[in-house]
């Protein structure tokens, strides 16, 4: 029967009834079915942590800056645990990790210019964020570590992501990987691995640990120009696992295939693997695993700092002598531009938006938008 959801349980076992199915439907009986075992020794979550906040004014508050900073022990943090199945459960929640955390905000806000017929205003923020876990008692496979959405291993944030080593292609074009026994191979990956990870290199966190943004606004006579940016820098991501052992023709190609290995020798001058032949997939044994394993090394990692021109506006508010011969209280134009480009993203992503893999590359891509408003008041 179905068990039901699992809750995270640290007094008695949760129990919910049902009625089994039986084939004959005259016949039905009352049962409970267990949904948690009792997990008597799990306790809350905790964490120690220190704040300490400064807020200053200069100039008649022409400059004002406010700064926030903190650090944090966390302890007693729940994951799953792997257990010999005694009392029922196999994969059981515990207490199981230990993560120490620090940063700091920093809000500053100018006014540059004050004149009459001129103003400009400048606003600037940065944060800066550092984790690492201290103590982690679980156990995972190799590919929970090496996939785009990261994994926890002490010593490391929150959220690394790992990497196999990339040993070159072989003199087929076939790419080559370090082993955990310290060898090189095309096809000896163990994917499923859960205790020797001696092979995997740390690329770094896949949450951004820089970010924050610029804003400046220009006001002139009855235009007001307002230019705003983002910015963000400290995570990698892992590159669209696209490389696989045989394609078919509905298969899109990006542009890296035109680097690609094609005759003896272009070993030396590309990273880029063969397109595998039906007499390679038949002579070697398991193929796909070193194209699976090309997709997660550490040649399919860039990083994900980006800066971002967030918003460019202008608007006119038009004087009251015209509204006034209109007969209206108010007039004004405004024209907008979201998320018209970036600035800058690591060139190995080629022209991809990084916040867009940021999301695991399921979400919408950041659109861009330009809108004209007329805005008339009564």
């Amino acid at each position: 029967a179905d068990r039901g959801p699992t809750w995270v349980n640290n007094s008695t076992a949760t129990i919910y009834p049902l009625n089994p199915w039986r084939g004959a439907t005259e016949i039905r009986e009352p049962a409970l079915s267990i949904s948690a075992p009792e997990n008597s020794e799990l306790t809350y979550e905790k964490k120690h942590e220190l704040n300490v906040g400064l807020d200053m004014g200069f100039l008649d508050d022409r400059i004002t800056l406010s700064m926030d900073a903190y650090r944090r022990n966390n302890f007693d943090l729940i994951g799953n645990v792997v257990t010999m199945g005694l009392g029922g459960a196999v994969d059981k929640q515990g207490n199981v990790a230990e993560m120490k955390s620090q940063g700091v905000e920093l809000s500053l806000f100018t006014r540059n210019i004050e004149r009459k017929n001129f103003k400009w205003q400048t606003n600037f923020i940065f944060a800066w964020m550092d984790n690492e876990v201290t103590k982690l008692k679980t156990m995972t496979r190799m590919i929970d570590y090496i996939t785009g959405t990261g994994y926890s291993m002490e010593g490391t944030p929150r959220g690394s992501l790992f990497s196999l080593k990339f040993k070159g292609l072989n003199e087929m074009g076939i790419p080559t990987f370090l082993a955990a026994d310290g060898s090189i191979t095309s096809t000896n990956i163990q994917f499923q691995e859960t205790v020797n990870m001696s092979n995997l290199v740390y690329e770094g966190p896949v949450d951004p640990t820089i970010t924050g943004s610029l804003g400046n606004i220009f006001k002139w006579k009855g235009f007001t120009l307002n230019v705003f940016m983002t910015y963000s820098f400290g995570n990698v991501v892992r590159l669209d696992p696209i490389f696989s052992n045989g394609y078919s023709d509905l298969t899109a190609m990006p542009r890296e295939f035109a680097n690609r290995y094609l005759n003896p020798g272009d070993e030396r001058r590309t990273n880029v693997p063969v397109i595998a032949s039906t007499r390679q997939n038949n002579d070697i044994s398991n193929l796909y695993v070193a194209y699976s394993a090309y997709n997660y090394s550490d040649v399919r990692v860039a990083k994900g700092d980006f800066i971002r021109m967030k918003e460019i506006s202008l608007s006119y508010d038009f004087p009251q002598s015209v509204t006034s011969k209109l007969r209206m209280s108010g007039l004004s134009l405004k024209f907008q531009a979201t998320n018209p480009f970036l600035i800058y993203s690591d060139k190995k992503l080629q022209g991809q938006d990084p916040e867009f893999f940021n999301t695991g590359g399921v979400a919408v891509p950041m659109p861009k938008q330009f809108t004209l408003t007329l805005r008339v008041s009564f």
